[in-house]
């Protein structure tokens, strides 16, 4: 008998051995629990790259991975809650500016019509003389047998321009500037007195006609030949005026039509 259930025992270990034996080897070879997704789980952000006191968001415009299709970069509100604004502009400074670009006629490129050129000429002066074509804003330097040099000229503002007579009573080069009593009342912000070069109005010459206040002179203002501009001067080209400076003397008669 108790052989008998020592045999019994033996076989059961067996059994449960083997069973144990079987099972390990069953979960050893079994793939892993997949992980479960729901179908309405939120969508994790992905990382984004920061810096500090940049706001508004625009180190992530620049360096992410580019905002998806139909969106764009906006500002966005900084740091104290408000939209970022330009520093403030000094009120003073900026009626200045606005005086300044509305007092100055816009650049433009220079007519080639307006360079300097030898033309025919038909007029009654003699050779010497310089003959102001107001209306069609020419200068022309009479030089005898039908022919003159033509230069194109800036001219007088309606109301400013003028005809007349007049005698190269002085020339200067690089010569200074000091408005007259009624310009200044006219732009009470000019310079009460300029020295003469480069940024000087008067330019690089300029030869006085008679006793009044009219000059022929030069400009570093280029883009302003062929047009309605000065205070009744004649204004050239830096380069025009040094040449016909060369070319006559006080003296000279001027005529102004």
């Amino acid at each position: 008998m108790f052989k008998r259930m020592s045999l019994a025992l033996l076989g059961s270990v067996s059994f449960l051995g083997s069973g144990i034996d079987r099972a390990a080897a069953i979960d050893a070879a079994a793939p892993p629990e997949p992980t479960v997704i729901y179908a309405n789980q939120p969508a994790q952000p992905a990382p984004v790259r920061t810096a500090s006191n940049m706001g508004g968001g625009f180190i992530e415009f620049l360096f992410g991975d580019g905002p998806a299709q139909g969106q764009s970069y906006q500002q966005q509100p900084s740091y104290y809650g408000s939209p970022r604004q330009a520093l403030p502009i000094d009120p003073q400074q900026g009626m200045m500016r606005q005086l300044q670009e509305a007092s100055e006629p816009a650049q433009r490129p220079f007519d080639p019509k307006y360079e300097k050129q030898v033309v025919d000429y038909t007029g009654h002066e003699g050779a010497g003389t310089i003959v102001v074509d107001t209306p069609n804003k020419f200068l022309y330097l009479v030089q005898g047998n039908g022919k003159a040099l033509r230069y194109g000229i800036g001219v007088g503002r309606p109301g400013f321009t003028w005809s007349g007579v007049k005698t190269i009573s002085a020339k200067k080069e690089w010569p200074d500037w000091t408005p007259p009593a009624e310009m200044l009342a006219r732009r009470p912000d000019l310079p009460r007195h300029m020295e003469g070069g480069p940024a000087n109005p008067l330019g690089a010459r300029a030869m006085y006609l008679g006793s009044s206040l009219y000059r022929i002179h030069g400009s570093n203002e280029p883009w302003t030949i062929g047009t309605n501009v000065s205070s009744g001067c004649i204004r050239m080209r830096n380069e025009d005026v040094i040449d016909l400076y060369g070319r006559v003397g006080v003296g000279a008669r001027v005529v102004v039509i």
